[in-house]
């Protein structure tokens, strides 16, 4: 999964790379598109949170039959969902990129951009339910493959679709947009003939297990949803913070967004592999594997983010040289990863925490947990350090909340799993109030 979201997450950081060739105007433009983005990302990811973990749990309970059933009804929601939601967004799409402070120029190119960067967020939100389903069953391997597979044809096609080839000219923005729609459409037709070979689908009995598993699916799925959409909003409040210093912090933030998913691979990583290996330790009681596998993956996310932070801070002006040709842009994006990288080795434990609260059963606490990190700690951070010391205090000060974000976030762990219920095997699912003893 780690080579996978690398693949998946170094193809956007592609993307961005190729469109600052286009200069700041455009890169800046796809930046404003953003927060709307993760928002598409948060529903689908929230869906995807809830179907692993219910799925999960029913595989360790022996529930063959029920499993088949909910992977066929969150395929069949999930894609009609994101569908709305797309239609949604291009509809309001003037007053939201305005609002931001998007200029008529740059709203102009981002009109161009939004409808096939719409298509493509479907596109990529029907192969992420595929991908949940296959870590529900245990494969991330034929995830992995996929995010590689469309990486590589999109790596392939971006530079084609944007400049064009010889006397042909390119589309230029909506190019890489295009790329990425073609991408994930190859990656959905691997999936659908796998999908095909299994016995993970059925079309029996989706009415009567929709009314059974609608109020856990929505006790997951709910608060999930809310955590993930947090993010962008969170997000759109950060970019509307950074419009007031300028174009070029705005293009420097969108690039330094791209490598800090890059950065974080690790982390995603795990939160995809671990919460279906939690579910199935949740559907059979065995509290002592949980301890032992959160323990292992924060010692690890501690020590790679931690290591990979400072490297690409010592590294960061050629880094930045590599990510864009403009000089002012450049050096405000050396100065965003020095700042910020490091920091992600406490956003790493946090991210870990919430993932495993949306498997172990308390998803409110997860929920709580993302409100906390964004608008306690990292947002308030953010202003003030913007509001003392411009592009280089934002930068700080999200440094900051990222840490002490990672901080409560280790203690909140360590209350829920030292409770005297979960060290008995015993636990309330905050998903649907029914009291589980596994003992």
């Amino acid at each position: 999964m780690a080579i996978g979201v690398l693949a998946l997450l170094g193809f956007q950081l592609v993307d961005s790379a190729f469109i600052a060739r286009l200069g700041t105007t455009p890169l800046a433009a796809q930046s404003f598109t953003f927060p709307l983005s993760f928002l598409i990302i948060g529903i689908q990811v929230g869906l995807g949170i809830a179907i692993a973990a219910l799925v999960s749990r029913a595989l360790g309970a022996g529930q063959q039959g029920r499993a088949r059933r909910l992977g066929s009804l969150v395929l069949l929601a999930g894609t009609g969902i994101i569908a709305l939601l797309a239609m949604l967004l291009w509809a309001v799409q003037g007053p939201v990129f305005a609002g931001l402070g998007a200029d008529a120029a740059t709203r102009e190119l981002i009109r161009a951009y939004w409808a096939p960067q719409l298509l493509a967020a479907w596109l990529g939100a029907g192969l992420y339910f595929g991908y949940s389903l296959f870590r529900a069953h245990g494969d991330t391997r034929l995830p992995g493959k996929i995010m590689v597979v469309t990486s590589l044809v999109n790596l392939v096609l971006d530079p084609l679709l944007i400049f064009g080839v010889g006397p042909w000219g390119g589309l230029g923005l909506p190019g890489a947009a295009w790329a990425t729609a073609i991408a994930f459409s190859c990656g959905l037709l691997v999936l659908g003939r796998r999908l095909r070979r299994t016995n993970w689908l059925t079309r029996d009995g989706l009415s009567a297990e929709w009314r059974r598993s609608a109020r856990p699916f929505a006790g997951i799925a709910g608060p999930a949803m809310i955590g993930q959409l947090m993010p962008p909003l969170a997000a759109m409040l950060a970019i509307s913070v950074v419009a007031t210093l300028g174009e070029a912090p705005v293009a420097a933030w969108g690039l330094a967004s791209r490598l800090e998913s890059v950065s974080l691979m690790v982390v995603l990583a795990m939160t995809m592999s671990l919460p279906p290996w939690l579910g199935r330790c949740y559907g059979a009681g065995d509290w002592e594997q949980v301890r032992r596998l959160m323990h292992l993956a924060f010692r690890v996310v501690v020590l790679w983010q931690l290591g990979l932070g400072l490297v690409l801070a010592l590294l960061s002006p050629w880094v930045a040289l590599v990510l864009s040709g403009n000089p002012e842009v450049r050096d405000d994006l050396a100065m965003l990863i020095r700042c910020l990288l490091p920091s992600y080795a406490a956003l790493g434990v946090c991210m870990l925490v919430v993932s495993a609260g949306n498997a172990l059963g308390w998803p409110l606490r997860a929920m709580l947990m993302s409100a906390a990190r964004l608008f306690l700690f990292y947002l308030p951070c953010l202003w003030v350090g913007a509001w003392l010391g411009g592009l280089t205090g934002l930068a700080l000060g999200a440094a900051l909340g990222n840490l002490l974000a990672g901080l409560a976030a280790w203690q909140v762990f360590r209350r829920v799993l030292a409770s005297p219920r979960r060290q008995a095997d015993s636990v309330v699912d905050e998903s649907s109030g029914i009291n589980k003893n596994n003992t």
